[in-house]
């Protein structure tokens, strides 16, 4: 971090405002070599602690820079670590209160952009966000509103973005977690005044759960990405002769190694069967409608549709 750049956001948050300009400068002296390193990173949190106004501009700044040193500063790009993980979450931990709606906003970013994270921070993900839902109050960056008590049309559109989001527990669709996570979010706020959006998604992330097909191979572990972009980058070993070679001698190889081969089981067959609800899948659906004993209509909603399909 540049001398500059930290005399400029103690500067900047002294007090605890930021103009329009100023959110500028940040940005030309945080992106000077086209990084953002730890501590300017730290630098931009201790800001965003600083502000007690916090506008769309400089969310849309936050979260972008920090998204980027999180997600893409250390190879392979796209793979957070441990490190960076343990970072994020000590960082919005920091002051001990519920994180504002930069660091939520920041959180879905990592997971919008994110590959894959560790696991941890999936759950840890999957807390804060039930926790903004319940008890989070303000506007956030689409102009909506937090409210507690209840899950409006803003919230889940929120949780919509978090738990399809590509480094979430299942990327492109809802894991077992996720979808417990709706279960409590459902009972929490039954009677209150929801939005229909709420209703929709919890019927459509919970059926999904249990009908939903998910690429076992979509997310691969950051360990195997390392191990992956550096056999791409090998140029010493003639790799696209090797592979050439290699195709011309057993057309079907490449087959057996990504799982297509005419004789293996189709990606149809998979989808087909994982839409069938299993047993077991079935009993954990059942313990949590007779959880309290009766069905309610949310999950009335979901049986139904369930049924239909």
């Amino acid at each position: 971090m540049s001398v500059h750049f930290g005399e400029l956001t103690k500067k900047v948050g002294a007090d605890g405002a930021i103009s329009s300009e100023e959110i500028l400068s940040l940005r030309r002296e945080a992106w000077s070599d086209g990084r953002i390193s730890q501590a300017e990173a730290e630098a931009i949190f201790a800001l965003n602690r600083q502000l007690a106004s916090k506008s769309t501009e400089w969310v849309d700044f936050f979260v972008e820079a920090l998204g980027e040193y999180i997600v893409n500063q250390r190879a392979p790009a796209g793979y957070v670590d441990a490190e960076n993980a343990t970072w994020l979450m000590e960082r919005i931990d920091e002051d001990g209160e519920l994180g504002s709606m930069a660091e939520i906003e920041l959180l879905v970013r990592v997971f919008e952009r994110a590959l894959n994270v560790p696991s941890a921070l999936k759950d840890y993900a999957i807390s804060q966000m039930e926790l903004a839902v319940l008890e989070g109050t303000g506007p956030t960056r689409d102009g909506g509103e937090l409210e507690a008590g209840n899950v409006n049309a803003t919230e889940a559109r929120l949780l919509r973005r978090a738990i399809f989001a590509p480094a979430s527990e299942r990327p492109a669709a809802v894991g077992p977690k996720e979808a417990d996570m709706l279960f409590r979010l459902k009972d929490a706020t039954l009677g209150a005044d929801n939005a229909p959006e709420w209703k929709q998604l919890f019927v459509q992330g919970v059926a999904n759960c249990l009908q939903g097909y998910a690429d076992p191979d979509a997310q691969i572990s950051r360990e195997r990405a390392a191990e992956l972009e550096a056999f791409m980058a090998e140029t010493q070993v003639g790799v696209g002769r090797f592979l050439g070679r290699m195709a011309k001698t057993s057309p079907d190889v490449f087959g057996r190694i990504f799982g297509s081969t005419p004789d293996g089981p189709s990606r149809e067959g998979d989808v087909a069967a994982a839409h069938a609800v299993t047993h077991a899948e079935r009993e954990w659906l059942d313990a949590r409608i007779d959880a309290d004993g009766e069905i309610d209509e949310y999950e009335r909603a979901l049986l139904d549709f369930l049924a239909e399909d």
